[in-house]
């Protein structure tokens, strides 16, 4: 029986998921996937942490109450958050990163990326920081100790954009993208072309748990900005950082612009995208575009996201799914146990 032993750092919604999703389906995994997986290290800011080498219960884990220094009822669980302990003394095989983006500079994050691969362990992540300022740097970490650096859900969720373009639109010649990346963005244009106002709109999205109590990131673009790097980078071979792509939120729009768009047959949409020249140079931009009811994109309405993919080989490719979601972020994390549980295997079988 192979059975991976997960080190979670940040114990929010994702890794919540994550934990609920072994609790029902760990039995189902081993025969359909060939492992399972036990939890043996949790570290969380608010919650405090615990490390326990021989697996933490599921059910106290799922059942954890969200109140400072709960971890600490946990075995070998403290108030206060030790990650670095549990990185590196929890005996763990990957580690499941899913704490806050800083679009700044990726950190501590990255941080927590670099001491878990440096030390052997694998890493999934959701967080696009540490992706889009250092993925290279990190891939290199990993390769060099043997382990594996994942970072699917860093871009669209548990919808496979990444692991798609890599591996199914191989040999394509992918030339560029667009995207709607970003839910909360789409969800108030919709909400707009259905009469409310852009304030009513934003309050509309945080009611329904899309939009922070601060929706800067989300509505001026700056959450797309690292999307579109990480695309970009992973992709189209580019060098990006962040303040290289051009960013331009939807603030500016009005009601009037949004419903006049669908009495023309189009839609206002907020779009990621980058092209690939001939000599290899990337331009990348985020931006409000005017698409035409026929582009792929028009129809994503609400907090869908999409990206068409631009191939000289099969033409545009678009993939469409959601884009956030604790179960569904949390789906992408599994989905980077099962690349790494293929790799390993893969390796295993060539000896």
């Amino acid at each position: 029986m192979i059975e991976y032993k997960v080190a979670l750092i940040g114990f929010g919604g994702v890794n919540r998921a994550l934990v609920q999703l072994a609790a029902e389906n760990n039995a189902g995994w081993l025969r359909e996937l060939g492992f399972q997986l036990k939890f043996v290290g949790v570290s969380d800011l608010y919650l405090g942490s615990a490390i326990c080498p021989r697996g933490l219960d599921l059910n106290d884990l799922c059942a954890l109450p969200s109140v400072k220094g709960a971890l600490e009822n946990l075995p070998g669980g403290k108030a206060l958050p030790e990650t670095e302990e549990v990185i590196q003394h929890s005996g763990a095989d990957i580690v499941a990163e899913a704490t806050f983006t800083n679009p700044v500079d990726g950190e501590p994050a990255s941080s927590y990326c670099w001491n878990a691969l440096n030390k052997g362990i694998s890493v999934v992540t959701t967080n696009k920081g540490p992706v889009a300022f250092n993925a290279d740097a990190l891939t290199h970490a990993a390769e060099l100790k043997g382990v594996f650096f994942e970072f699917e859900g860093s871009v669209m969720s548990g919808t496979p954009a990444i692991r798609l373009a890599r591996e199914s639109l191989a040999g394509s010649d992918l030339v560029g993208f667009e995207g709607i990346l970003n839910g909360t963005s789409n969800l108030v244009i919709s909400s707009m072309e259905m009469g409310l106002s852009f304030e009513e709109a934003v309050e509309k999205a945080q009611r329904l748990g899309y939009a922070e109590a601060d929706p800067t990131a989300d509505i001026e673009g700056h959450d797309v900005r690292l999307k579109v790097t990480i695309l970009a980078n992973q992709l189209l071979g580019a060098k990006l950082k962040p303040r290289d792509v051009t960013c331009k939120g939807i603030s500016g729009l009005t009601v009037q612009a949004v419903q006049d768009a669908v009495a023309s047959n189009a839609r206002w949409k907020l779009i990621g995208s980058a092209s690939k020249a001939p000599d290899g140079t990337v331009c990348a931009s985020v931006e409000p575009k005017l698409l035409p009811i026929e582009n792929s994109l028009a129809s994503v309405a609400g907090a869908i996201n999409a990206v068409t993919f631009k191939t000289r080989v099969l033409g545009d490719v678009t993939v469409r799914g959601p884009g956030a979601g604790r179960t569904e972020t949390a789906y992408a994390l599994l989905s980077d146990i099962v690349s790494i549980h293929r790799k390993k295997s893969a390796v295993e079988a060539s000896k």
